[in-house]
């Protein structure tokens, strides 16, 4: 009898360890495979690829596929599942100018569903119109936030709309700006955390299956959304979600909603880039003659936290909305939107260095496997070496089909390919080296 219980418990043992194993590669399998949101899974923009080109040849890499039918528009891409999802009005596949969440095959390019959100936001400036939010995938369903403010959420399937709900009507938020909606929502477990902005409901959670309001922050004179998506910090034992409003960042206790901290900023124009966070730390940074601060949270008790300034905006370090990376200690982007990527000491705001490249215009930054992925406005896509000691470009190109409207777009790396937005065109390249 007890050889016979020592044999099951020696099968069960092997049974919880293999399942262990199984369970950790599909993890890093999934964690490989997607990039469900803006900035990728942790928001921070740097790709987690690994044995990529380390130069390109003069041509550029290799292009694997075009595609149209993303329509007119700035959102970045989504990807998971197998798809590429992103938001564009009056693609070439549709019959009107209305705006749609669009979903590609990832391996082809083929287009596979579109869904429409509603109309297109003709708002401002030609160059300012159109959409400029990034969905967000969980699962079998995707989420969207248009320019008007309208949240959908939609199944991966088929792209039918599930259910939908207006961020400024429904939830009274407002913007701070008057360029529209542009977060890509959280989603943390069962719930999506988004942003309607302004005194009433600056961040609100709801139930990601049905849109169900669970809690609301409150944040006393905020002036309207900005252009940033939240991101999760852990200050000791306390979850905090991190955000920045057009009055200026703000930590916000996830587990309730109690705001927690804020720092006010004088009114600009716009608040666009999302901010970067390494544990305790936030790099909080917006452009038109604003700049960048360094906070530290500092845990306190019953879940409390507040923020010590490291030090104080500085405006050599603005950035207007192509975004900024961390890599090692050293935070790498466009100066405001001149199209001079420069770098900067994290820890202390000393600028290393600044940069003209090859391409003109404000420069939207990504980065993976030691490198930097900088999309110029012109359309001009360059590689350029993560180091503090120089700006140093190993490969240039310039991507087909651009030129009729700025190239404002950041792109994604994944497995092994790059992944570039121009308007209603997509293209995909292999960077993997050999």
């Amino acid at each position: 009898m007890m050889r016979a219980f020592d044999r099951l418990y020696r099968q069960l043992a092997w049974l919880l360890i293999l399942g262990g194993v199984v369970g950790v590669s599909r993890t890093t399998s999934l964690q490989a495979a997607d990039w469900p949101t803006f900035r990728g899974a942790d928001r921070s923009g740097v790709s987690p690829d690994k044995g990529l080109l380390q130069e390109w040849p003069a041509e550029g890499p290799k292009l694997l596929w075009q595609t149209a039918g993303a329509g007119r528009g700035y959102s970045s891409l989504a990807i998971a599942g197998g798809k590429i999802y992103t938001l564009g009005d009056k693609p070439s596949t549709a019959d009107d100018a209305d705006e749609y969440l669009v979903a590609f095959d990832v391996a082809t390019g083929k287009q596979l569903w579109k869904s429409k959100t509603g109309p297109a936001w003709n708002s401002g400036q030609p160059a300012w119109q159109s959409s400029r939010g990034t969905p967000t995938v969980d699962g079998d369903r995707v989420y969207a936030v248009t320019p008007q403010g309208l949240l959908v959420c939609i199944a991966t399937a088929d792209g039918k709309q599930v259910w939908k709900k207006s961020l400024s009507s429904e939830l009274q938020g407002k913007k701070a700006d008057g360029w529209g909606y542009s977060e890509s929502v959280l989603i943390d477990g069962d719930r999506l955390i988004c942003t309607p902005g302004g005194d009433k409901a600056t961040v609100v959670a709801l139930n990601k299956l049905t849109g169900e309001v669970l809690w609301t922050t409150v944040r006393d004179g905020d002036r309207g959304a900005g252009h940033s998506s939240i991101v999760i910090t852990q200050v000791g034992e306390t979850k905090v979600y991190v955000q920045s409003t057009g009055s200026g960042p703000l930590g916000i206790r996830a587990s309730d909603g109690k705001l927690l901290w804020a720092e006010e900023i004088e009114r600009t124009t716009a608040v666009i880039p999302t901010p970067v966070v390494r544990g305790d730390l936030v790099y909080f940074v917006a452009g038109y003659g604003r700049g960048a601060m360094l906070l530290k949270q500092i845990p306190g008790a019953n879940g409390e936290v507040k923020v010590e300034k490291q030090y104080p905006l500085k405006p050599a370090l603005g950035n207007k909305h192509g975004g900024v990376v961390l890599i090692g200690d050293y935070i790498y982007g466009d100066s405001d939107d001149k199209g001079i990527p420069h770098c900067a000491d994290l820890l202390t705001g000393e600028v290393k260095w600044n940069s003209r490249g090859s391409g003109k215009g404000s420069a939207a930054v990504t980065a993976a496997d030691g490198r930097l992925y900088v999309h110029f406005a012109d359309g001009t896509m360059a590689l350029v070496k993560a180091d503090p000691a120089a700006y140093t470009e190993v490969g240039s190109f310039k991507v087909p089909g651009s030129g009729d409207r700025p190239s404002w777009t950041q792109p994604v790396i994944l497995d092994g390919k790059l992944y570039i937005r121009e308007q209603d065109s997509l293209l995909c390249y292999d960077v993997k080296a050999r």
